[in-house]
């Protein structure tokens, strides 16, 4: 059995809705198909709930008609039959009751979730009626009975498994079952979510769990492209590429794929396939254990990165200093990207400014506090331990016109990285394209 995972803009409209069918009901092979949201619908229900926030009733009234006005036409121009308009009118009426149901209540973070998984619980469901009125057989699942976070927010492995194969193994479950992104349970059994881009994550936990043949990511482009294309001409797309390749690329700024979604495929050695739903004859990206091209395969960039540099002659010759910086930014629960230290100071990236002046503030405990915003991690991604020597002095001579702030390499086998200012991310990711990639063709 293979999983399918749709976005939003691959079931945005009801034409698309349409073309999504008739992809997955083409070849009568069993698979669950995951799909987010509705384009646009997300951004809308987060407008509702800041609304609901702030005590604005009547601007989250006015928005909620609008988008419900919007579903209505979706409706009519999705279905043929009057009855199922009427049975697709009739459940869009209903989402929009309990969206209302919200404006004379005390609103609250758990609430904003329960309104947020409304965009997945109604394009799955107008996929389903889509499907029978076809006379396709097919079993709507709900992911709120099989997907689970635990305390941590993390994913419950062990529940997901057992819930899904319980449903999964009932007796009228069809070859064809259509479930939701992105929505779960928290561990106390409320409605939670994956957070944004989780859908691709849903997609991967599914595939875990039931050991898929194949996971598919279907978006509108084909593809991971060796570099970005909205932000450098003549990129072309990757056909190939290993789970280590992939996480480094999503993780540094690649959108197509959600940086968590890898991780569940690598773990069970499932194949991961990046597809076009505008052209689904295109053969996509593969993404497997290993990849049989040993090269640079991509740029990718991520934007505002704030570095930090702690100098302190306290340092020279000192142990526990990196673990007294590195509790600091424990305390304040913020990632670190990138980090490169000297005899007396460390230099380190953040993308989560949320906790800055308190980090800020415990860390002049320990030195003098350097920031710079405004800057980016430009990352070259490839498999850096088979290839030729002397690659790594090709990416910085590549590089040579751009100013370097920090240069990561030697900790993952599968980048090197380069912070550079905001505005000089474009120059080093068209350089590294016309004198790097550019060879390599």
């Amino acid at each position: 059995m293979k999983v399918l995972k749709f976005g939003g803009t691959s079931v945005g409209s009801a034409d698309r809705i349409q073309g999504v069918a008739n992809l997955i009901s083409s070849d009568n092979q069993p698979k669950i198909v995951v799909l987010s949201a509705m384009s646009g619908t997300t951004n809308t229900l987060v407008d509702i709930s800041n609304c609901l926030y702030r005590n604005e009733k009547q601007k989250a009234l006015d928005i909620i008609q609008n988008l419900e006005v919007n579903y209505y036409i979706t409706v009519t121009e999705l279905f043929k039959t009057e009855a199922f308009i009427r049975e697709g009118k009739d459940f869009i009426q209903t989402v929009f009751t309990y969206l209302r149901s919200f404006i004379n209540k005390d609103f609250y973070p758990l609430q904003e979730k329960a309104v947020l998984a409304q965009g997945e619980i109604m394009s799955t469901t107008l996929m389903h009626y889509y499907l029978e009125e076809c006379g396709i057989p097919n079993t709507l699942l709900s992911a709120l009975e099989y997907m689970r976070i635990d305390k941590d927010c993390e994913p419950d492995y062990f529940y997901i498994q057992q819930n899904l194969k319980r449903e999964l193994d009932k007796p009228a479950t069809q070859s064809l079952i259509i479930t939701q992104g992105f929505i779960c349970r928290n561990a106390y059994g409320e409605i939670d979510n994956l957070k944004r881009g989780g859908s691709d994550y849903s997609a991967a936990l599914v595939g875990a769990a039931i050991k898929a043949e194949e996971i598919q990511i279907w978006t509108d482009i084909d593809g991971f492209h060796n570099n970005d294309p909205r932000i450098v001409e003549n990129t072309k797309a990757i056909r190939h590429l290993s789970f280590d390749e992939a996480a480094e690329l999503a993780y540094f700024g690649a959108k197509i794929l959600h940086p968590s979604s890898v991780q569940p495929a690598k773990k069970e050695n499932i194949p991961v396939r990046l597809k076009n739903t505008l052209c689904p004859q295109d053969e996509g990206t593969l993404i497997t254990k290993e990849s049989p091209v040993k090269n640079i395969k991509a740029v990718a960039a991520k934007s505002g990165i704030t570095a930090i540099k702690i100098k302190s002659t306290n340092m020279l010759l000192a142990y526990g200093f990196l673990r007294k910086i590195f509790e600091v930014f424990e305390a304040w629960k913020t990632p670190i990207d990138m980090i490169a230290t000297s005899e007396v100071a460390v230099s380190l990236t953040i993308d989560c400014t949320e906790h800055l002046e308190n980090i800020v503030k415990d860390l002049e405990k320990y030195g003098m506090v350097e920031i710079d915003q405004n800057m980016a991690i430009v990352c070259i991604v490839g498999d850096f331990a088979a290839t030729k020597s002397g690659l790594d002095a090709q990416v910085l001579k590549a590089l040579e016109e751009v100013p370097l702030r920090m240069i990561s390499y030697g900790g993952s086998e599968h980048n090197i990285s380069v912070l550079v200012k905001e505005e000089d991310k474009k120059k080093a990711m068209t350089d590294l394209s016309n004198k790097l990639l550019a060879c390599q063709d």
